[in-house]
């Protein structure tokens, strides 16, 4: 890789953030981004207004037209910002003079009877509802990936793992039903928050609509408007010009909407992790029963040849691990002082647009992950050998129970497992010759031996699989 020019030293290029670089949440939630989502606020609050006949439909198309990002100086207005703590009145100055250059008596209904907190949050679920369609549908993809592995192997015999060792035998499809699972529920919680738990936010100076309602007022030749039907009229429009919801309050300090941002990417973080380490996991080069994907170039290491690293799964589960402490900051923001907080709500925009990024970033790796996953069903059953069956103790304890008693059958099978690690032999050939079952006649003893086969005990996997992918 040639270096090709200069990289603005302003620039998040991504490069100790991999796993959202380069991918379509990344450019959802970048600053441009932000910069659309509050001039895509100012101008459908224009438009709300003008519905109602408070402002000049002519002033809100003007208002419209030229709130386009590419117009304004994304630089300029973030150092603007130290002087204010925020990004929007800097905007403000900027889209009136813009306003003004066309049509000079718009000008006057940019930001009419506004805050910047309207703006901002308003901008806020903007990002996130776009950036939340591109998390849901890289979910459910990486959803329908894991449903395609379960389904094809429902009844590849593989061995279940408790605390790190050997439990007894189970299938690789229950095991990709049960990623499935985990991702169709982030799939609905998401599709919650985005169908309910995304408003417009509409309060004014201190959360009471006063210059909302003033400005009503001027804009209706005195005529006062009735104060409740003009707030619900005014909040509804804007919440349609925007594609948001309506808050029954204004939430200036009231932060559920971010809380619950909060909550659907933590779990949306977490149902991708746990994908990403069992994979890992069953990746490893003693293990050896899924690979990920290959490419050239993937998963090189620096210095040693051979290697070919699980980079996908580190990179959804490098995610996995931030975002819930980055979910806990935004939780912390409900303790929000007064009607306006003088920082907490100013602490939420980069958690806020980091939790997207990494979980976006995180959802789109796990498509690709998870779509071409190569498994490996000759290498479990290898795996499944390694205790010479002492997998299945349980089911031999069960059906020695009856004959022997329960307490005295795993006492039986304990000896017997010591003795498979002393003397190397497989299970099947050490009950032969415990006490208590040399006794038994020899057809029920071979019934006992036939039952130390790992492939023939997956209990209901494969029912459990196959209801699953039903629902």
């Amino acid at each position: 890789m040639e270096y090709s020019g200069a990289v603005s030293s302003l620039t998040d290029a991504g490069l100790l953030s991999p796993v959202r670089a380069g991918t379509p949440v990344e450019a959802a939630v970048c600053d441009a981004a932000w910069l659309r989502a509050m001039l895509d606020a100012e101008a459908g609050l224009a438009r709300a207004q003008a519905t109602l006949g408070t402002l000049p439909r002519h002033a809100a198309e003007v208002i419209t037209a030229s709130a386009r990002a590419e117009r304004f100086d994304l630089r300029a207005l973030a150092v603007a910002a130290r002087e204010t703590a925020n990004p929007v009145v800097g905007l403000v100055r900027a889209l009136t003079a813009v306003v003004a250059a066309e049509d000079p008596a718009a000008a006057e209904y940019v930001h009419r009877g506004s805050t910047s907190q309207d703006i901002l949050d308003t901008g806020a679920m903007l990002i996130a509802a776009r950036a939340l369609e591109i998390i849901r549908a890289d979910v459910r993809a990486a959803a329908d990936a894991a449903g395609t592995l379960a389904a094809t192997h429902r009844d590849t015999p593989a061995v279940a793992r408790t605390l790190g060792l050997h439990a007894v035998p189970t299938t690789f499809g229950l095991r990709a039903a049960g990623w499935r699972r985990l991702l169709l529920d982030a799939e609905r919680r998401l599709s919650r928050v985005l169908s309910s738990g995304l408003p417009v936010s509409l309060g004014g100076a201190a959360g009471t609509l006063a210059g909302y309602l003033e400005y009503a007022t001027i804009g209706a030749g005195g005529h006062k408007p009735r104060t409740g039907e003009y707030v619900d009229r005014l909040i509804a429009a804007f919440a349609a010009e925007t594609g948001l919801t309506a808050a029954p309050l204004p939430w200036h300090a009231l932060r559920t909407p971010m809380a619950d941002l909060g909550a659907v990417l933590g779990f949306t973080a977490g149902a991708l992790g746990k994908t990403a380490v069992d994979v890992q996991s069953l990746a490893r080069t003693e293990v050896g029963e899924v690979a990920e994907p290959g490419g050239a170039g993937r998963g090189g290491s620096s210095a040693m040849p051979h290697k070919r690293n699980p980079v996908l799964a580190t990179l959804v589960r490098s995610s996995a691990l931030q975002v819930p402490a980055l979910t806990a900051a935004l939780t912390q923001c409900l303790v929000s002082e007064d009607e306006r907080s003088a920082g907490v709500w100013h602490a939420e925009w980069n958690l806020l647009r980091e939790c997207l990024r990494l979980t976006g970033g995180a959802a789109h790796t796990a498509v690709e992950l998870l779509s071409g996953l190569e498994v490996r069903p000759g290498r479990m059953r290898e795996n499944l050998r390694l205790t010479a069956s002492q997998v299945v103790s349980e089911r031999v304890a069960a059906a020695l129970s009856p004959l022997v008693g329960r307490e005295r059958a795993r006492s039986l099978l304990a000896e017997a497992s010591a003795r498979v690690h002393r003397e190397g032999r497989g299970l099947g050939e050490v009950i032969r010759s415990l006490p208590d079952v040399a006794d038994l006649p020899e057809g029920t003893v071979d019934e006992l031996v036939a039952l130390c086969d790992p492939t023939g005990y997956t209990g209901a996997a494969s029912a459990l699989v196959e209801r699953s992918l039903r629902g």
